[in-house]
């Protein structure tokens, strides 16, 4: 060992970056493959590659031999085992606004519309997937459905999601402030820790976000219940305007949405205070 020190080059400014570039590669494939199947099969490649190692300093010459003919084919096995995987950390990294270039151009007068689409169809529990883009395209999902290419309105999406008409089943792709198609097929999540409650529209819902960075707002045609799906998680439960809240969080909307959500009836009255005088509801 005394021999190889020597040799070692000595510490530089360059060499410090080096390091901490590979330090963060390492970090963000790990990252990627957490908590998924993926895990468990690097795992399982990493034992092999260290039994090839220790076969070879041992002198193994039979476990050596058989794993030789395995080892060069992990490469292949990888591209081939981990392609989702890949997919997903290149459009992460594509995604990146690097110095303010590839801002969006989300319009946020038009999630008002969607908003309170989104209201009556979770009033009548009518089953409804609507996935907005933002900076990955989603052409590809695009073409799989019926291209309409209008703009966003209340009556259109109501119309679109009414139950027994064509387009009802699949979802609507939203880009920027336009509806560019319906009846889309989607991706399923292959995530195995969600329940399996879940149908699948739901897992359609989560399933695109884990390979593009859209949301995805979903209505269960059971409950009624509003969720909404982003980077592969999903969240039940919300109410119009925790929906809306998501949305300007995840488009980085920083000025309020010029909308207001009506959560009474307009046929229920309006209180009174003694003197016979309406009290005004207070919006949020």
């Amino acid at each position: 060992m005394r021999h190889l020190i020597p040799s070692l080059p000595g510490p530089t400014v360059s060499a410090a970056i080096d390091i901490l570039i590979v330090a963060f590669l390492v970090y963000q494939a790990l990252m990627v493959v957490r908590g998924t199947r993926a895990g468990h099969i690097l795992i399982g490649i990493l034992i092999m590659v260290v039994l090839y190692g220790l076969a070879v300093w041992t002198g193994l010459e039979a476990l050596r031999s058989l794993l030789s003919f395995i080892v060069p084919y992990l490469a292949l096995a990888i591209i081939v085992l981990f392609q989702s995987e890949i997919r997903r950390t290149l459009a992460r990294l594509g995604r990146k606004r690097w110095f303010g270039f590839g801002a969006d151009f989300w319009k946020p007068e038009s999630v008002g519309e969607i908003i309170l689409a989104i209201e009556d169809l979770a009033a009548a529990r009518t089953g409804t997937l609507i996935v907005l883009e933002r900076d990955i395209g989603l052409r590809t999902f695009i073409e799989s459905g019926v291209r309409l290419e209008a703009r966003i309105s209340r009556d259109l999406l109501l119309s679109i999601f009414q139950t027994g008409l064509p387009l009802h089943d699949g979802a609507v792709i939203v880009q920027k402030d336009r509806i560019a198609a319906a009846a889309c097929f989607l991706p399923l999540t292959t995530n195995p820790a969600l329940s399996r409650t879940l149908g699948t529209r739901h897992r359609a819902a989560i399933g695109v976000t884990e390979e593009t960075d859209c949301l995805s707002i979903v209505v269960s045609e059971e409950t009624g219940r509003i969720s909404v799906a982003a980077f592969g998680e999903l969240v039940q439960g919300l109410s119009p305007t925790e929906v809306l809240e998501r949305v300007n969080r995840h488009f980085e909307v920083h000025r309020p949405t010029p909308m207001v959500i009506d959560e009474f009836p307009a046929d229920i009255p309006l209180a009174r205070d003694a003197d016979g005088r309406p009290i005004e509801r207070l919006k949020p």
